[in-house]
């Protein structure tokens, strides 16, 4: 297990950075103990890092649907809070942040299926149009109309971000 973390590591944190926008070590380790756990499950039809990138991706969205992440995020439930908070740029900015984050995630979860498993795959896990192909069993002009849909349908839906 010691070395699949050390191979690893910089590939969970990239996307945990990604989803989360910081570090987070509490779903680091979270990645590390449901990998041990799944180890078994693991069969060799595509690449390790691949798996391990997939399993990350969902252990942060489980992170935002989580209570945990709730009650530790008041601020973006509780409107109150936001108002009695200090005003401080870089608080502000920190708060806007992880409720952009949230909008996207959500925005990105109500897609089709097909769409969503392309745009996760291309913006989250960083795979290539080709690799994407292959792993979805589709041609890559499939892959490339699926990623294009899947962006107007995001830009319609989150048009209203670019405003804050």
């Amino acid at each position: 297990m010691k070395d699949i973390i050390n191979k690893n590591k910089g590939l969970i944190r990239a996307v945990i950075r990604k989803f989360t926008g910081s570090y987070n070590e509490d779903i680091e380790q979270e990645v590390y103990i449901k990998t041990w756990r799944n180890l078994d499950n693991y069969h060799e039809e595509g690449k390790f890092k691949q798996w391990i990138g997939t399993l990350t991706a969902n252990v942060c969205r489980d992170y935002f649907k989580s209570r945990q992440y709730g009650q530790n995020n008041a601020e973006v439930r509780d409107p109150e809070i936001l108002e009695t908070m200090p005003t401080g740029s870089s608080q502000e900015e920190a708060v806007d942040a992880k409720i952009r984050q949230k909008l996207i995630l959500k925005a990105v979860d109500e897609l089709p299926p097909k769409m969503r498993k392309v745009i996760i795959l291309y913006e989250f896990e960083e795979l290539s149009l080709e690799q994407i192909a292959q792993k979805t069993g589709v041609p890559a002009g499939t892959v490339k109309s699926r990623l294009f849909n899947a962006r107007q349908i995001l830009k319609q839906k989150l048009s209203y971000l670019k405003g804050e």
